[in-house]
């Protein structure tokens, strides 16, 4: 879907010297700080830079000569390049053009990641984790991008065929979400993400899922999600979710604010690391948040969401993700709460449940509306060990002294339409 925007953004590029250094340490990419980018970049100007870090976001896309402007405006940067493909490293004189782009850009105090490709077919993870390879030997310390389909991939683009999700059915989780475990999607996709971990062996997990059409809502969105969890989880992996902000296909609806909140509290409370937007930057046709070079409207609701994943983000770095549940009726992938369990909920409402903690123990839990229409309240008894109850302050980012909680553990979660909150319980 990506694929002919990104081939238009790499027309021309070219690979001069950048400067500045940062010390090589370390062995091997790990994420810093929570994610917060986009799909679709501007310009690598510093005027167009100097936007992107006053909205909120940590990480844009750059070819080399903007790598400077990124760092003059404390932006991590994922590097662009034609020379990032899976051909150069069976052209001798490509190869080595390569080498000397890697050496130019791998001690620059901006770079994160070097992009590779969007959306592959699992016949291309070969090629892929030989690139990913490549890179990681010469450059450990930044990140080889790939971005995966969504589970609504048919089975010519994920390339995995019925055979391989047949045998795939073997040892199928069957505490899996109330999964049918004769599912192909889900057998299909579940094979596609073994193959990419095992044979790309990625630093980090990312997909796209475009859950909003003019008619409806997509089925899949809670199945995509659990499926990415999981395989991250087992892969000891981070993950990031790229989200809609745009209508470039005709079937899709423009998500307003709530909607977008929906999208980003959801993915926290999965474990998510990351969120990138779909798109910045482009045409009017494409209805991102800038059209021919001027914001749209739909910019100023993700400002002011980028201030709050910002704030939310340090206190997840934090926090391993230890379970994602759901309130009756589970959407198709959802886990019901367990009983007993970390947190209960009792009468009615949809809401999720994101549990987290350090080393196995639960210390922490995020509730989230999954009505993006209405507000709710969640009456929650809270099992996690301790006497005290604080919340995260989404706009200091520190959590609040917190209120001892009473004789039977329950309070009372106000959430707004799509909205989310987070919690941990302290001595």
């Amino acid at each position: 879907m990506k694929h002919w925007i990104l081939a238009a953004l790499l027309l021309g590029i070219a690979g001069p010297a950048v400067r500045g250094e940062s010390p090589a340490t370390g062995a091997r990419w790990t994420q810093k700080q929570f994610i917060i980018t986009f799909w679709c970049p501007p310009p690598a100007t510093a005027e167009a830079l100097a936007r992107v870090a006053a909205e909120g976001f940590n990480l844009t896309w750059t070819p080399p000569e903007g790598l400077d402007a990124a760092a003059r405006h404390h932006l991590r940067a994922m590097l662009q390049s034609p020379l990032l493909q899976t051909a150069v490293l069976d052209d001798a004189a490509k190869r080595a053009e390569l080498d000397a782009l890697i050496q130019r850009v791998k001690n620059h105090p901006a770079l994160e990641a070097y992009f590779l490709t969007d959306e592959p077919g699992a016949g291309a993870f070969a090629g892929l984790g030989r690139l990913a390879a490549y890179l990681r030997e010469r450059d450990p310390q930044h990140l080889a991008y790939i971005n995966l389909f969504p589970t609504y991939a048919n089975e010519q683009q994920l390339g995995v065929s019925a055979d391989a999700a047949d045998r795939a059915r073997v040892g199928y989780p069957t505490d899996f979400a109330g999964v049918d475990s004769s599912d192909q999607t889900v057998l299909r996709y579940r094979e596609h993400l073994k193959q990419f971990v095992e044979i790309v062996k990625p630093d980090l997990i990312s997909y796209d899922h475009y859950h909003f059409l003019k008619a409806s809502d997509g089925k899949q969105y809670f199945l995509n999600l659990g499926l990415i969890r999981r395989a991250a989880l087992e892969a000891g992996k981070p993950f990031l979710n790229i989200i809609q902000a745009d209508t470039i296909e005709k079937s899709w609806r423009l998500p307003d604010a709530d909607e977008l909140r929906w999208l980003v509290f959801t993915t926290m409370a999965y474990g998510g690391r990351g969120i990138s937007y779909f798109t910045y930057w482009g045409p009017k046709a494409y209805n991102g948040l800038y059209q021919d070079g001027q914001p749209a409207p739909l910019l100023q609701p993700v400002v002011a969401l980028n201030k709050e994943i910002a704030k939310f983000g340090p206190a997840l770095m934090e926090l391993e993700s230890l379970g994602a549940y759901q309130t009756a009726p589970l959407p198709y992938g959802a886990e019901g709460l367990p009983s007993p369990g970390s947190v209960q909920i009792a009468g009615k409402g949809a809401f999720v449940v994101g549990v987290f903690g350090q080393s196995g123990r639960a210390s922490s839990f995020m509730i989230v509306n999954r009505y993006y229409r209405q507000a709710q309240a969640a009456t929650v008894r809270v099992m996690i060990p301790g006497r005290k109850l604080q919340e995260l302050d989404r706009k200091t980012g520190e959590w609040t002294r917190g209120k001892t909680l009473n004789r039977k553990r329950v309070v009372e979660v106000k959430l707004a339409p799509g909205d989310g909150r987070l919690f941990r319980v302290s001595k």
